[in-house]
């Protein structure tokens, strides 16, 4: 937890494209949260072990060697003298997690062969060294996706999960001391070797434009797990992936360079909390470059991005473009969730357990929809997997296009299968109306939009016999079994407290009317109590860590930021000036003070709320002013309507699962509610940097809409609330 001084510079030089929010060290209570933190971090079993650490290094040893062998047999299969063969060349390099040097037990390790001009990446990659790698013993698992946006293949070696992207140079030989930062390694380089360079050059651009890597690691583990608990750390369903969360967290620690873990955490939902999308996260200015590669900000498309974080390398890009209207609502609603614990953590000196509380999907919402899939073997069923979950924010798409926005699509991006078919599997959105103040019902039907997306699922180009899908509306009290530890069903409390997009436990007008063999009626509706209930329920979230203190909170860190702090002045691009503390904490903190938390006064950094505050809107100004005008919104995928008949009457025997309940239920779904609506925007064609989520960004193809209408049909019936009925599960 060393300090690189009271500076927000790196060797020589500012990090971020503006100044900090504050310079302030850290106080004796952030020493003890810090260590507390690591604690809990070590506890729930983040980090490898001394013995997996050395077995990942023997591992990415044993691989370069062989792509070394690989690369000399390719030179000599292609007639290069034997001179030229002895000095052939292909390096390894890491990324991602391992590199930034935040990655858990188990694992996959990101890595990058760089290979020379005549090692193809087709023949001689997908081809000569996957078979090398099939005939070794300890190589297990193998899978290579040569067709995705960014090609990898993956398996095992010795145990070791491994995720290989090739990039084939212009140069004839590589020089071992090869340094891939420099954006001439990009010359006349093909678009996926582009992409494949990519993830190693933004990972090294990161760990230098961070003031202190340690405490950048501690943080972004931290968000990481947090991420993951509260189901929010998925790319490719809509939310955001490694690489998004590690840039978030980089630029909160060039706002906050002199800080520790502990409060890099309650910053980073602090600011991001208050943070005006679509205002771009960017750790540095972005850089035109020399090669006319496309970079973000100069597309029509680009400004369609609802949450937009930019690649500090060249060609920078937005890493978060899958994020839709709804995954962006509930990633905000996730972020003030954490800013109030954290609040409330430091007025009361508690623990970390609560910010990680896992977000239990399964009692959040009244209505799900359920996508059933199937195959019939492992391999396929594989490929069938990642091919439908890259589909999923279609979907989720679809939906808020259909429904004007008025619904809250929460994709769950885990898989569910049933042990006792292991060729099957699930996933779950949650359904929910958006706040709004409608006092009518509208109704819309949505059978045309989940037809479109099946329709779309199935042009799947390496499809095979027995790759299936089924979509069906399901309530709450009728998720299977299997989707819960064990497989047995939680019993329900009078009250659940499942974070902020929870509904309400009863509601006289929430219900669903299903007709057995015509439709299935989704009625998310809220009775006239609903939204107040709903706000009551938010507003005593914490309820276990606040109470009546809370009234006199001013005064009370007004007395605590007093307590053993020196502060001085830091201006912040021409705003008023903020208090900040200087006073920096040793780990040789009294431990009997740490024992004895009632009797430890907390000093906090005097930096004030308002000022603080005015800081971060700072932040929204000239930087970004020339993304912040917003188009005409676009319709979601336009597409050419003379490949319907095709499409659909070529593959929609496929669609169907056997069982015969489901054929009915998800063919017919209508979904009323009350609500308001969101910004839709459309977003552009960058995949996830992290292979390990590559997987699923199979083969593109041209989706179609159902044949019987050119447009899905949204029909609206105004409902009177006072003659709605029904049951909550």
């Amino acid at each position: 937890m060393g300090s690189q001084g009271f500076n927000n510079q790196k060797n020589g030089q500012r990090l971020g494209i503006t100044e900090p929010i504050s310079l302030g060290g850290p106080t004796e209570f952030d020493v003890i949260k810090t260590n507390e933190l690591e604690k809990f971090l070590a506890d729930a079993g983040l980090y490898e072990s001394h013995e997996e650490a050395i077995s990942r290094e023997e591992v990415l040893g044993r691989l370069d060697q062989i792509v070394k062998i690989w690369v000399k047999k390719v030179s000599r299969a292609r007639g290069l003298s034997e001179q030229l063969v002895q000095e052939a060349n292909a390096k390894i390099f890491t990324f991602g997690s391992y590199r930034l040097g935040v990655h858990g037990p188990g694992a996959d390790i990101d890595t990058l062969c760089v290979g020379p001009r005549h090692a193809d990446r087709q023949e001689d990659f997908f081809g000569e060294l996957k078979k090398m790698l099939i005939e070794m013993p300890d190589v297990t698992d193998m899978h290579p996706v040569p067709d995705a946006h960014v090609p990898v293949m993956k398996f095992k070696l010795n145990g070791v999960s491994i995720d290989l992207l090739y990039a084939r140079l212009s140069l004839w030989v590589i020089p071992e001391d090869l340094d891939i930062s420099h954006d001439s390694i990009l010359q006349n380089a093909d678009e996926q070797t582009v992409r494949s360079l990519n993830g190693c050059r933004v990972t090294d651009q990161i760990l230098r434009l961070v003031p202190n890597i340690q405490n950048f690691r501690t943080t972004l583990r931290c968000m990481k797990f947090w991420a993951k608990r509260r189901g929010v750390y998925s790319n490719v369903v809509g939310f955001l992936g490694g690489i998004n969360w590690a840039l978030l967290v980089a630029r909160i620690c060039q706002l906050y360079p002199n800080a520790l873990p502990s409060m890099l955490v309650s910053r980073f939902f602090k600011v991001y909390t208050q943070w005006r999308w679509p205002n771009p996260v960017m750790l540095c200015a972005i850089v035109e470059g020399s090669l006319g590669l496309q970079i973000w900000g100069r597309n029509y498309n680009d400004k369609f991005h609802l949450m937009p974080i930019i690649t500090p390398a060249y060609p920078s890009m937005n890493s978060s473009y899958n994020v839709s209207p709804s995954t962006l609502v509930i990633m905000t609603e996730e972020f003030k969730r954490g800013h109030d614990i954290c609040e409330a953590m430091v007025l009361h000196n508690g623990g970390w357990h609560e910010l990680f509380e896992p977000y239990r999907f399964f009692e959040a919402y009244k209505n799900y929809l359920q996508i059933d899939i199937a195959a019939e073997n492992d391999d396929d069923m594989l490929n069938w997997k990642g091919w439908v979950i890259s589909r999923l924010r279609q979907l989720v798409k679809k939906i808020e296009r259909d429904t004007s926005k008025m619904l809250l699509i929460h994709p769950n991006p885990a898989d569910f299968s049933d042990r006792s078919n292991p060729f099957r599997c699930s996933y779950f959105l949650g359904l929910q109306r958006k706040e709004g103040t409608v006092t009518e019902a509208k109704q819309f039907d949505i059978r045309l939009t989940v037809d479109e997306f099946k329709a779309s699922v199935i042009t799947y180009l390496s499809w095979k016999p027995g790759m299936v899908i089924n979509v069906i509306h399901i309530k709450r009290r009728d998720i299977p079994a299997f989707v819960f530890p064990g497989g047995i069903r939680p019993s329900r409390p009078a009250r659940v407290s499942v974070g902020r997009r929870q509904l309400p436990e009863t509601s006289a007008a929430s219900s669903v009317s299903m007709d057995a063999g015509t439709s299935a009626d989704v009625n998310v509706v809220d009775g006239p109590n609903d939204t107040k209930k709903r706000k009551w329920e938010e507003d005593h979230m914490l309820t276990k860590f606040t109470d009546s203190k809370l009234i006199k909170s001013e005064g009370l860190e007004n007395k605590r930021s007093s307590v053993g702090a020196h502060s001085n002045g830091t201006s912040l691009g021409g705003a008023e000036a903020i208090s900040v503390t200087e006073q920096v904490g040793t780990s040789g903190y009294n431990n009997e003070m740490s024992q004895n938390n009632e009797d430890i006064s907390v000093p906090i950094p005097s930096i004030s709320r308002d000022a603080e505050k005015l800081a971060i809107e700072k932040l929204m100004s000239s930087p970004y002013e020339s993304h912040q005008s917003r188009p005409q919104e676009l319709e979601v995928e336009e597409l050419d309507n003379n490949s319907e008949d095709q499409i659909l009457g070529n593959t929609t025997k496929r669609i169907d699962m056997e069982s015969s309940p489901s054929k009915e239920v998800a063919s017919s779904m209508k979904i009323s509610n009350a609500t308001g609506s969101a910004s839709s925007q459309l977003n552009g064609g960058l995949e996830e940097l992290e292979a390990s989520e590559l997987d699923a960004a199979l083969p593109r193809v041209t989706h179609a809409r159902a044949a019987s209408q050119k447009k899905p049909i949204i029909r609206f019936s105004f409902t009177s609330l006072a003659k709605a009925t029904g049951n909550s599960s």
